[in-house]
């Protein structure tokens, strides 16, 4: 499917609210050249349109307590759609579980898990999801330490390549 139709001024309040979603509109249509109100119809439409999904705070983890940060390559004994798309609900359940990505290849889920300590983990691991229908083997990597962790899109890069396009 090919991106959606943006303009310079769509791409620049995308870019502009994933660096700050707590700015406010007026701040918003100063940075990106426009005035208040079709700054605000802008980002309304971007979020029906779906290219906005939410706003969320950037949480610290580790300075709330959740020191255990652990990837889980998970794999199913069957990958019928059905099974793929049950272990996806399951997954959505798991408060530890904060992403959950399907990949291709011998490993069917990838999941990324937040814990305050080993043994929370450890419960999470043995009790729920190595006990989970279908599961036929988790193999995990705890995160010693982070060295980037980004969320969104480089707008930058797609801009260079709308560029190269035109």
């Amino acid at each position: 499917m090919p991106p959606t139709k943006l303009d310079p001024i769509d791409r620049q309040i995308l870019a502009e609210l994933q660096a700050d979603g707590r700015m406010t509109n007026v701040e918003l249509a100063r940075r990106v050249g426009i005035s208040a109100p079709p700054c605000l119809r802008r980002v309304r439409a971007l979020e029906e349109a779906g290219l906005i999904q939410g706003y969320h705070a950037d949480v610290d983890a580790r300075a709330l307590g959740f020191e255990v940060q652990v990837f889980a390559m998970v794999s199913l004994q069957r990958q019928a759609e059905v099974d793929l798309s049950a272990f996806e609900a399951l997954a959505t359940e798991w408060p530890l579980v904060r992403e959950c990505h399907m990949l291709n290849g011998e490993i069917d889920f990838i999941l990324k898990c937040v814990a305050p300590d080993l043994s929370t983990f450890q419960s999470f691991l043995t009790g729920e999801l190595t006990a989970a229908d279908n599961v036929a083997s988790v193999k995990t990597s705890l995160v010693i330490r982070g060295a980037k962790d980004v969320p969104g899109v480089p707008f930058d890069v797609l801009e260079a390549r709308l560029a190269m396009d035109a």
